[in-house]
């Protein structure tokens, strides 16, 4: 056939369609090639992947550098694992009021932040961040402090328990699918520009009628509802959230998965999340310095990668074609 007869057939548009298809078919074979420790690894990389997203939104698509995402992420599961602990709440329904708390919490926080921007953005959003972490450690009777929280026993799906990790992986999986074509239609959305628009030039986007600071603190309310989200499925894959899943380390911890990967991407995160944690458990079997290992690696990988893996891919395809 022609190329003249498939007109809108190029390379790239074939690329669009067949890599989704591939990483889905990738995910759904998974289980079926792999043993437990590889299901469990990759249910907790696509969790982190859905935090990384999350983040992602805020940063690379909005522009705003938040070094206290992590809060969000905790208010997650800590939501989750005292809901089951001192209520008996059913850990899906934990789940979804994970999701509204931290929403609502991204909001409040969102509301103070959204009014600076710079280094202040940063500062504040990292001392609301640890405030959280503050409450997590002295709350001793509600969040069990240092020792940290049990969350509730996995719950079942359909007849089959989270215990298993195939099942858990496959939960996992459908999040994070689910995660990431909404905040891709999000992004495409009028809304979406409008996030980017605010990222590339907001006295422009104030000068023409926007209300940034709304648009802003929605950014903000958004990524922290999904940053919620990976916070329960951590506290449901772990059985157990500790403060450190609020503390500042966390928040670094996910601003280096998306810059690896490449922010304002959405597809970077999702690689760099994966390249930090797998060179994470690689390096830290074979040597007690990993973080010196780690972050030598991301000192190459910002020098050689300005932009990202992904970003960086993208640009030497567009330089090609």
């Amino acid at each position: 056939m022609s190329a003249r007869a498939l007109p809108g057939l190029t390379v790239a548009s074939m690329l669009r369609v067949l890599m989704p298809i591939c990483v889905v078919a990738a995910l759904a074979l998974l289980p079926m090639m792999a043993g437990t420790y590889v299901l469990q690894l990759a249910s907790e990389v696509l969790i982190f992947a859905i935090f990384a997203m999350s983040l992602d939104l805020i940063l690379g698509y909005t522009g705003l550098l938040s070094f206290g995402h992590a809060a969000f992420f905790g208010l997650g599961g800590y939501t989750l694992a005292i809901l089951g602990a001192m209520f008996d709440v059913d850990p899906w329904l934990g789940l979804g009021c994970g999701v509204v708390v931290a929403t609502l919490g991204a909001a409040f926080v969102g509301f103070f932040c959204v009014r600076v921007s710079g280094i202040p953005f940063l500062m504040l959003t990292m001392a609301f961040a640890q405030l959280l972490f503050s409450v997590a450690v002295r709350w001793r009777d509600v969040t069990g402090g240092t020792d940290g929280l049990a969350a509730p026993d996995r719950p079942s799906l359909l007849g089959a328990s989270l215990d298993e990790a195939g099942t858990m992986y496959g939960v996992v999986v459908v999040a994070f699918l689910a995660s990431f074509i909404l905040l891709r239609h999000v992004l495409a959305s009028p809304l979406g520009h409008s996030f980017v628009g605010i990222r590339e030039n907001e006295a422009r986007m104030r000068a023409i009628g926007y209300q940034t600071r709304r648009y802003k603190l929605v950014a903000f309310a958004i990524g922290g509802a999904f940053a919620g989200l990976a916070g329960g499925l951590y506290a449901i894959f772990n059985n157990f959230i500790s403060p450190d899943a609020l503390h500042w380390s966390a928040s670094g911890d996910v601003l280096i998965m998306v810059t690896l990967g490449g922010a304002g991407t959405l597809v970077g995160p999702v690689i760099g999340t994966a390249a930090f944690l797998l060179l994470k458990y690689l390096v830290s079997a074979e040597s007690r310095h990993w973080m010196l290992i780690i972050g030598l690696v991301f000192i190459a990988c910002v020098m050689f990668f300005p932009r990202g893996i992904w970003g960086t891919l993208r640009l030497a395809w567009a330089r090609e074609r």
